[in-house]
């Protein structure tokens, strides 16, 4: 193990480089700045500064999704760390490696309610994976490095390091571990044997895909699986990407408003195989898509997550990949090749809703035609989600950020965070005006660090997610959903940025095709009709209903 004296504001950067780790980003604080002047020294990191900690923690939590490393994010003591913390819960629904680093006040200040000092410890328990403070310089290695162990292993999850100012320019002798060794356990004998015996009993198998496909990189094992017994796939919610959705075994996608032809999949279902999902509550539809008819065989890298939602037929914890490369393997002489073929006609039908020819389906189908496979989209919560939920066909692994704790503001830094990871392919994200405005303070920071993504924003003038349940419980009494007008495209403009604003399909076309030419932040304003509130539902047919 490597040795040396150093103070522990440059162990920590030791750590950082060490995972791998080439981007961290921060609101800038004086309880940090050791650390900060530590990476300024370090020629293999770039700090981006971000604009608010809410929009730094999104960044760092898609870095964290897109890339091959765990997102590292750092803010000051209470008032920052309370700025970011929703980026802490998105990675704990989200299960994203995150490291987290907040400066706190002195030690000897500690307890006496100094300047924004906040107990970090007790704040972040309830959301974190795991919560530390450095007391003693000796051990920075040792917990920055358990902290980016435990980030990455298990369940991946966040976790948060405080960091007292004092304790940052103190010097030790230094002892650090290896890098972080992700563990990917295999299924044993027996457990392979007893999903065969499941599986050769099912009539109409239903494998549901979640996020943990996607992080133990087992996307071609699924297919493969699949393939191998014929058996339709569903993806959880916001986990489009871990099945290629133009495959013939693809049958849907399980996340909100979605098609009863799709609910449909599932309900007819006698044995699900969920792999890599916790089942959420949008994936099972308020938890009421599962029944005590399903037998359930579900697999997971965390033993704790099977059976958190629904009592398994039979619970395997171990990796993905290695599970599905195992299962690839049995003997099994029933066959679903009808079944599968059914569901996905049943999918195909979908595709043509009514929707698609409305504005925003029309934008989704032009993001198909003209976006390349080196491409990634991200998105922000909202009901114009929807349309590419419904109509977007994920064909490529890794084209796909989206967060499944529902949070607004996500979609533009989560682009950033994307580009950064892999600055090669193009990334487009979408946003309404409720959710862009919470953060679009970041397109500045897309400028200064000159990170060319296009954010598409979908402008009806009010949160329309919250408006659409509104109107459903209280008809005609609008209260706080209406929004002001802002004009996105020039606010963008004044910020160094190219905007547009467009009313139509064919302007969008054109915008869209300058800002894939183009090779500096793009912000695209699609101009809404506020009456349609979603994909199928109008605010006149919502009143109506009453």
């Amino acid at each position: 193990m490597k040795q040396a004296v150093m103070s522990s504001a440059r162990a920590i950067v030791e750590c950082i480089k060490m995972e791998g780790v080439r981007h961290i980003f921060c609101v800038p604080g004086e309880s940090f700045l050791p650390v900060l002047d530590a990476i300024s020294r370090e020629r293999s990191m770039q700090l981006i500064s971000a604009r608010h900690e809410g929009g730094a923690s999104f960044m760092a939590e898609a870095y964290g999704k897109a890339g091959s490393c765990p997102g590292v994010v750092m803010a000051t003591r209470g008032v920052g760390a309370a700025n970011l913390a929703i980026g802490v819960h998105t990675a704990a629904q989200d299960s994203t490696p995150l490291v987290v680093l907040l400066g706190q006040v002195h030690s000897s200040f500690k307890g006496r309610e100094g300047f924004q000092e906040v107990d970090l410890e007790a704040f972040f328990k309830p959301i974190a994976k795991w919560v530390a403070e450095i007391r003693e310089p000796p051990r920075t290695t040792e917990i920055i490095q358990r902290a980016f162990r435990i980030a990455q292993t298990g369940r991946p999850g966040p976790v948060v390091v405080s960091l007292p100012e004092d304790v940052l320019n103190k010097e030790a002798l230094m002892t650090f571990g290896p890098a972080v060794t992700i563990p990917a356990p295999a299924p044993s004998d027996e457990e392979v044997e007893a999903v065969k015996t499941a599986l050769n009993s099912a009539v109409r198998p239903v494998v549901i895909a979640g996020g943990g496909i996607k992080r133990a990189g087992a996307e071609q094992e699924l297919v493969s699986f699949a393939e191998r017994f014929s058996l339709p796939v569903v993806t959880a919610f916001r986990r489009h990407d871990s099945f290629p959705n133009d495959h013939r075994l693809y049958a849907g996608h399980l996340g909100l408003g979605t098609d009863a032809e799709i609910l449909e999949t599932v309900r007819q279902a006698d044995t699900i195989v969920a792999v890599g999902t916790r089942l959420s509550e949008i994936t099972t539809q308020d938890y009421k898509l599962l029944t005590p008819d399903h037998k359930v065989i579900h697999i997971d890298i965390d033993e704790q997550t099977i059976g958190s939602v629904h009592p398994p037929f039979l619970g395997v914890a171990a990796d993905a990949r290695q599970t599905l490369k195992k299962l690839r393997s049995m003997d099994i002489t029933a066959g679903w090749i009808s079944w599968a073929e059914q569901r996905r006609l049943k999918y195909e039908r979908t595709l043509t809703n009514a929707g698609r020819q409305m504005l925003n389906g029309r934008v989704i189908e032009c993001l198909q035609n003209k976006l390349k496979e080196n491409s990634v989209i991200t998105n922000d919560a909202g009901n114009f989600a929807g349309w590419i939920h419904s109509f977007f066909v994920f064909r490529h692994p890794h084209s796909y950020v989206g967060p499944t704790s529902g949070a607004m503001g996500y979609g533009l830094p989560a682009a950033l965070g994307v580009k950064l990871a892999s600055p090669d392919k193009t990334v487009v994200s979408l946003s309404g005006d409720g959710g862009f405005m919470m953060t679009m303070q970041e397109v500045e920071t897309a400028v200064r660090y000159n990170i060319p993504v296009i954010s598409l924003v979908f402008n009806n003038r009010m949160y329309g997610t919250i408006r659409m349940h509104q109107e459903m419980h209280y008809p005609h009494q609008v209260a706080g959903t209406d929004l002001g007008e802002v004009r996105f495209s020039k606010i963008a403009r004044h910020m160094g940025a190219e905007g547009f604003y467009v009313q139509t399909a064919e302007e969008f076309e054109g915008a869209l095709e300058k800002a894939l030419r183009s090779n500096v932040p793009v912000v695209i304003e699609i101009e809404c009709d506020p009456e349609q509130i979603s994909l199928n539902r109008t605010i006149s047919s919502l009143r109506s209903n009453q």
